[in-house]
C-alpha cells in the first residue's frame, strides 16, 4: 500500500516541498528512509516506531520504505517525523488514505507520540503559501509563527493521536486563531534623556539612524560609548509587518524563536562578544546557518572593543557592509542569508585607553598605539560612514538634574527622515540613503555649488578616498532628510565632513 504525505524542508532560509512516499509490501520486516537523508532524518525510523507504539497503534510487521522527494535535494533535521508516522498509518488503513492530500505536515515526534517544535517553520510557510497551499498540520509550538496569512487554516497538534483523529474526522482540531499584525510598542532600558553630555554623540547616532549609515565611536573607558550603543534601539523606527516577516524568518532558520510569541516585532540588536569567530559572526558550520550580522538585519550589529576581534573576523565583514548580504559555501550547503545591519563599532583611544585624556596618564609606547589602531583596516575604516570622539564627562554634567532630549522626540524626526527617504527611493529598489550607489547619487544627491566646493576641498585637505568621499555625501543626504531640505546644503555637507576628521586624527595618512 501507498501513501504520500506533502511535507516541506529548508535550503538556507528558503522553503523547499518535500513528498513523503510510504510504501508498505510483504517481505522481511524492516524499514528503509531514501531520498538523500542526513542521520537525524535516518533515525527517524526509530523515533516513529516508538511514537506509533506508545500511541496506541501497531506498527505493522511488512518491509516499510520511505522515499523523500525529490531525491536530489539532501534531507535535514527532525520535520518529517511526522508526516513519516502519519504516511504509515495512511498506508495501513487507519484513516482515509487522501485525507491529508490538501495539507502540508511538519514536526517532530517524542518517543511517547508527542509533538515537539521544530525549527525554520515561518520560510517553510512562507513559500507553501506562495504556491498556493492554505492548509498547514504542525506542533502547536510553531503554530504562532505560521498565523500570519488571512486565508490560511493552521492546525495545532499536541501529539501523533490527535492528528490521526483529525483526519478520521472524529475529533477536529480547531483552527489556531489568526494573528493581527501590530507593531510591539515596547518599554526600553536606556533613554537618550538619561545620557549625560555627549551633544555631538548623540546627534551622530540620530544621524546614523536616520540613514542607516555605519557608527565608529572612539573614547576612554566610562565616556558613554557602550550607554550610547544600547539606547540606539529606542530612536529606531517601528517595523513594517514585511520587515518582521524578513527577521523572523532568518531566527526561525537559527532556532531562536522559543518562547518569543511566534513573531519578532522589535528591530534586533545583536551584541558579540570581542572572541567571537567567522562562523559565529558571519555565519557558517556544517549547515551554514546564519551569523550574527544575519540575525542582527533590520537592526544593530554592536561590536564593542572593536580593535579587540581577530583580524580575520574584522575583514569578513567588508563584503557584507557593502552589499548587504552574505553567501555561505561549505561542502554539504550553500545559501545566501540577508544582511542588511548598521553597524556601531566602539573603540579606546589606545591600549590602556587613556591616550588623550585630561585626568589620566596614558601608559602606552607609540609602537603599541600604531599597532593597536592598525587593527582595524583602511578599507574596513573607509565603510564606517561616521567617526565620532567621545570626551570624557564632566562633573557638572554627570550630576546635572537636567534631562537631556527624549529618544521618543528624537524618533520622530529619524522617522521623518526615513519616510523622505522610502518616498524618493520608492522605484529605485532601496530604502535608505546609505544603500545608496553612484547612479542613484547623481539622482538624488543634488549639491549647491557652495557645498561642491568645501567637499573638493575636504577630500584634498582629509586625503579623503573615493569610497570615503562618497560616504561624506551619503551622510550630508541624511542630514539634508533631517532638515526637510531638498538640495545639500554647506552646512550639511561641513557637519558631514566633521564626521571623517578622526582618520588624520588617530590613523594619519593610513
Amino acid at each position: 500500500m501507498l501513501a504520500k504525505i506533502n511535507s516541506y524542508g529548508l535550503i538556507g532560509i528558503e522553503g523547499v516541498p518535500i513528498s513523503v512516499e510510504v510504501d508498505l509490501s510483504f517481505g522481511m520486516q524492516r524499514a528503509d528512509t531514501v531520498g538523500l537523508p542526513d542521520n537525524a532524518v535516518k533515525e527517524s525510523k526509530e523515533r516513529v516506531r516508538s511514537a506509533i507504539c506508545n500511541s496506541g497503534y501497531s506498527y505493522p510487521e511488512m518491509r516499510v520504505l520511505v522515499n523523500l522527494a525529490p531525491a536530489d535535494i539532501r534531507k535535514e533535521g527532525t520535520v518529517y517525523d511526522l508526516p513519516i508516522a502519519l504516511g504509515i498509518l495512511a498506508a495501513r488503513g487507519i484513516f482515509p488514505i487522501h485525507a491529508a492530500d490538501d495539507y502540508i505536515i511538519i514536526g517532530e515526534l517524542a518517543l511517547d507520540g508527542q509533538l515537539r517544535g521544530v525549527t525554520g517553520v515561518l520560510p517553510m510557510v512562507i513559500d507553501a503559501y506562495e504556491r498556493g497551499w492554505r492548509h498547514f498540520m504542525l506542533p502547536i509550538e510553531n503554530a504562532d509563527e505560521a498565523s500570519y496569512f488571512a486565508d490560511m487554516t493552521v492546525i495545532p497538534v499536541r501529539n501523533l493521536n490527535e492528528a490521526c483523529e483529525h483526519f478520521k474526522g472524529k475529533n477536529v482540531i480547531s483552527p489556531y486563531p489568526q494573528f493581527q499584525w501590530n507593531a510591539h510598542k515596547r518599554q526600553y532600558t536606556h533613554d537618550f534623556a538619561e545620557i549625560k553630555g555627549q551633544q555631538h554623540a548623540k546627534r551622530a547616532a540620530e544621524i546614523a539612524v536616520a540613514g542607516n549609515h555605519n557608527l565608529l565611536m572612539i573614547g576612554s573607558p566610562g565616556s558613554g560609548k557602550t550607554m550610547l550603543a544600547r539606547s540606539i534601539p529606542s530612536i529606531l523606527p517601528e517595523l513594517t509587518m514585511e520587515e518582521s516577516l524578513e527577521i523572523t524568518r532568518i531566527h526561525s532558520v537559527a532556532g531562536e524563536l522559543r518562547d518569543r510569541g511566534g513573531m519578532i516585532t522589535e528591530r534586533p540588536f545583536r551584541a558579540p562578544h570581542h572572541s567571537a569567530s567567522i562562523p559565529a559572526l558571519v555565519g557558517g558550520g556544517t549547515k551554514a546557518l546564519p551569523g550574527e550580522i544575519s540575525l542582527a538585519h533590520y537592526g544593530v550589529l554592536f561590536m564593542d572593543e572593536f580593535p579587540q576581534f581577530p583580524p580575520a573576523v574584522l575583514e569578513a565583514l567588508r563584503q557584507p557592509l557593502e552589499d548587504g548580504v552574505v553567501t555561505i559555501t561549505r561542502a554539504a550547503a550553500k545559501t545566501t542569508y540577508p544582511a542588511d545591519f548598521m553597524l556601531v563599532a566602539a573603540m579606546n583611544p589606545c591600549p590602556c585607553g587613556n591616550y588623550g585624556s585630561k585626568t589620566k596618564e596614558c601608559r602606552c609606547t607609540p609602537i603599541q598605539i600604531e599597532r593597536y589602531r592598525n587593527r582595524i583596516s583602511s578599507p574596513l575604516l573607509d565603510r564606517l560612514d561616521i567617526h565620532i570622539e567621545m570626551t570624557e564627562v564632566n562633573y557638572d554634567d554627570l550630576t546635572s538634574k537636567e534631562m537631556g532630549e527624549s529618544s521618543e522626540s528624537i524618533r520622530g524626526r529619524v522617522e521623518a527622515a526615513r519616510r523622505i527617504q522610502r518616498e524618493r527611493y520608492r522605484d529605485d529598489g532601496i530604502l535608505y540613503n546609505s544603500q545608496l550607489n553612484t547612479p542613484l547619487m547623481r539622482k538624488h544627491c543634488r549639491m549647491t555649488e557652495e557645498a561642491e566646493d568645501l567637499l573638493h576641498t575636504a577630500y584634498d585637505k582629509l586625503k579623503l578616498s573615493a569610497r570615503a568621499y562618497t560616504r561624506v555625501i551619503k551622510v550630508a543626504r541624511t542630514i539634508a532628510d533631517i532638515e526637510g531640505a531638498q538640495t545639500i546644503q554647506k552646512a550639511h555637507v561641513l557637519e558631514a565632513v566633521q564626521y571623517r576628521g578622526l582618520d588624520e586624527k588617530y590613523w594619519g595618512a593610513k
